[in-house]
């Protein structure tokens, strides 16, 4: 149903200035000027295609003053070249995904007990965690309130994310980062489970 937006992110990925610039950005942080003289093109042209790599959240950027510096997004970048391997095959190898029942029954009991620490009796959300695997579970945990396919307005996202805590902006931020969600025109929709951040491939 949401082919098209595993597409898109792809498209981030087809040009081969854009290819270049995240090479040279695996070596370290670097400043649009250097990455314009580094690629022999403007910096206009490094904005441009910065602005596709960021939306798609391949990199990072970080402003000082007046200068703009550009980093990898290390874990999107595998994360999402892993998502769509598991897309592609997920149908393709049955003997491997019944050795996992073992696995999923540990992640099982891993997730309620991080429910059950971060998320009250009532449902309400105490504080989002630190540690990433935990983060993923209770932002998981938030997201499969919405339904998939529906298009929600910023508005009725803040008053979802409401009902669980008052933090709405934060919240609404990370269900972006962590590909829970994408925004385009200020609509907000789930993406395919495909691509959501997944806690159980973390240490």
């Amino acid at each position: 149903m949401q082919l098209d937006k595993v597409v898109s992110y792809h498209k981030a990925l087809a040009d081969p200035t854009r290819i270049k610039l995240l090479i040279l950005l695996a070596n370290g942080e670097l400043k649009g000027q250097d990455l314009a003289e580094k690629l022999s093109v403007t910096p206009a042209t490094i904005t441009h295609h910065a602005t596709k790599l960021r939306e798609a959240s391949l990199i990072n950027e970080r402003r000082d003053k007046n200068t703009i510096y550009f980093s990898l997004n290390d874990y999107f970048i595998k994360s999402n070249a892993t998502a769509t391997e598991n897309l592609i095959y997920r149908n393709a190898n049955v003997n491997a995904l019944k050795e996992t029942e073992i696995l999923q029954e540990d992640y099982k009991q891993m997730k309620e007990t991080v429910i059950k620490n971060f998320i009250t009796a009532n449902g309400k959300l105490k504080n989002l965690p630190v540690q990433l695997k935990k983060k993923l579970i209770v932002l998981e945990h938030l997201v499969t309130n919405l339904d998939m396919g529906r298009k929600y307005t910023e508005k009725e996202i803040n008053e979802f994310i409401k009902n669980f805590h008052e933090d709405f902006a934060t919240i609404r931020r990370e269900f972006i980062m962590h590909q829970f969600m994408f925004r385009e025109n200020q609509i907000y929709e789930l993406n395919p489970q495909e691509m959501w951040a997944k806690w159980e491939t973390l240490s």
